[in-house]
């Protein structure tokens, strides 16, 4: 069975949604940016696939009008939506078509604007909803499909005994560790600079220098009638946009063409939960992710799980015992902020060059997604 190897491993920088410097950057400019740098160095007639995650951007398939305006006209296009996970399936996909021998050389990632995303209606018995948002699951009083703060952050929060301290302290953490990353130039090999109206967009602009636990503590909660509720907008993710793209081979094809390997994906699994158990989610996944890589968590050098809301990182801290100086060491959602579609691939782009940073090992990437779900995906990066 052919081995399905990262190759290539890029992102754009993050932008805040809406007041940020991608706020008029359209999706469809982010994936042609970042499938272009992706396919940089490829023959066009080589690449089968492209895969993007997707979400809430009017339904067409981002990948085909990518692949067309970066020349890969031969390459069909696959739009991909697991909600938060989207961007991680499309690799997995696009891993699982190598493995199978249907493919051998995919482009996949995950694409998020929300600055420019399109409204929605829906129609009912002949009059128009507008705007509508698609429900991620029934909604019901402990899980409001529009409302995240709870279903996940919430919920979790009270299910792990996490308090509004240990949220804070985490995101905290986080801004201090993506600084620092951006700072060493840790996020240099990764980066993908975007040409915007104002200007070129380099460096991650969502990190905040400047805040602390006392401006942390000083935050309102987002449901204040709710007793005791401790999510606020500083220990959440934030509304991003971005684009993250792998380009997937098989072993021999990597080969054959002179392609350096980065990584080798070795297993990736998703699970559903009850939509009030949402960000539990990679509790449950990551140990099957890791059981199908023939792998435990005393292998794992390296972890990626997504800040959707700090309670799902500190969630998982504590109910999988790990070791918090291994997870999310450049930052994660509450200060790189969470550009949904894309940012499974984001993690796994990060993973990939922080573990080549560190001489290689084993990484897991990790999140919760809309609707009750959760994607892990393991890679194993050998010594540079």
């Amino acid at each position: 069975m052919p081995e399905a190897v990262i190759v290539s491993a890029l992102r754009t920088p993050i932008g805040t949604a809406f007041k940020g410097t991608l706020r008029a950057t359209t999706a469809f400019d982010l994936a042609h940016r970042i499938v272009g740098a992706a396919a940089e160095g490829l023959d066009p007639d080589r690449v089968d696939d492209v895969i993007l995650g997707e979400g809430l951007y009017g339904g067409g398939v981002l990948a085909r009008h990518a692949a067309l305006t970066t020349g890969l006209t031969a390459a069909p296009g696959q739009a991909l939506n697991r909600h938060c996970a989207a961007g991680l399936s499309a690799v997995a996909g696009a891993a699982a078509s190598i493995r199978a021998g249907m493919d051998e050389l995919v482009i996949a990632g995950g694409v998020n604007s929300a600055s420019t995303a399109p409204k929605s209606a829906f129609r009912i018995d002949g009059e128009w909803v507008e705007p509508w948002m698609p429900p991620t699951h029934p909604d019901r009083p402990d899980a409001p499909n529009n409302d995240m703060s709870i279903t996940i952050g919430w919920n979790v929060a009270r299910r792990a005994d996490i308090s509004r301290a240990d949220m804070d302290a985490w995101a905290l953490r986080s801004h201090r560790n993506a600084v620092r990353a951006i700072d060493e130039g840790r996020f240099d090999a990764e980066l993908v600079p975007v040409e915007t109206p104002g200007g070129l967009f380099s460096v991650d602009e969502h990190p905040r220098r400047n805040t602390s636990l006392e401006k942390l503590a000083s935050l309102k909660p987002l449901h204040p009638e709710i007793e005791g509720f401790s999510i606020t907008a500083g220990n959440a993710c934030g509304g991003n946009d971005g684009a993250a793209a792998l380009v997937v081979a098989s072993d021999s094809t990597a080969a054959a063409e002179g392609l350096p390997v980065l990584a080798t994906v070795r297993s990736w699994a998703s699970v559903g939960v009850d939509p009030a158990e949402t960000g539990l989610a990679p509790v449950k996944v990551i140990p099957k992710a890791l059981a199908r890589a023939g792998l435990s968590a005393a292998d794992v050098d390296l972890y990626e799980i997504n800040e959707a809301f700090a309670s799902v990182a500190v969630a998982a801290v504590r109910l999988l015992d790990l070791d918090p100086d291994r997870l999310n060491v450049n930052g994660s959602g509450c200060s790189l902020g969470h550009p949904v579609a894309a940012t499974g691939a984001r993690m796994l782009v990060t993973l990939v060059h922080e573990l080549r940073r560190r001489g290689g090992g084993i990484g897991v990437a990790s999140m919760c997604a809309g609707g009750g779900m959760g994607s892990a995906m393991v890679i194993e990066v050998a010594a540079p």
